[in-house]
């Protein structure tokens, strides 16, 4: 689906809900992921092959970051500056998360492909709230 599909998707519906919901969904899924790495870092290390560390700290800075969009989804017109730096932080992570697979990460195939799907799944949020910023924009000219 290119931009200008999901920005007339968008448009469809009133936009400042859905660029809200998805901020909401995002935030869910993200909190979801850091309580599973804060609570379960052990297990789930041994399962993808990364440190129960290196998850401790993700699930931490996760669990700020899912707080922080949580919020921001929370507020009745999230200011497109704000949503712009999740959208920038989504593309960001996804970017990154396939580096560090490619560059230093060693996982479990497990954890291959559950390095590859989170970082679609985000890339995905990304895509979805810049449509919907974009339709509230265009339905405010």
């Amino acid at each position: 689906m290119s931009t200008n599909q999901l920005a007339v998707l968008a448009r469809t519906f009133e936009p400042q809900l859905v660029l809200r919901r998805f901020l909401a969904l995002d935030a869910a899924v993200t909190g979801t992921n850091a309580l599973a790495y804060l609570a379960l870092s052990g297990p789930l290390g041994r399962f993808l092959g990364a440190g129960s560390g290196l998850l401790l700290g993700l699930g931490a800075f996760l669990a700020v970051y899912a707080t922080a969009v949580g919020l921001l989804a929370a507020r009745r017109r999230p200011p497109a500056l704000a949503v712009r730096a999740v959208v920038e932080a989504n593309l960001a992570w996804s970017a990154l998360s396939v580096a560090a697979l490619a560059l230093w990460l060693s996982p479990t195939t497990a954890g291959a492909v559950w390095t590859v799907l989170q970082a679609l799944v985000v890339a995905g949020f990304a895509l979805l709230q810049y449509a919907a910023l974009k339709g509230r924009q265009d339905m405010s000219v």
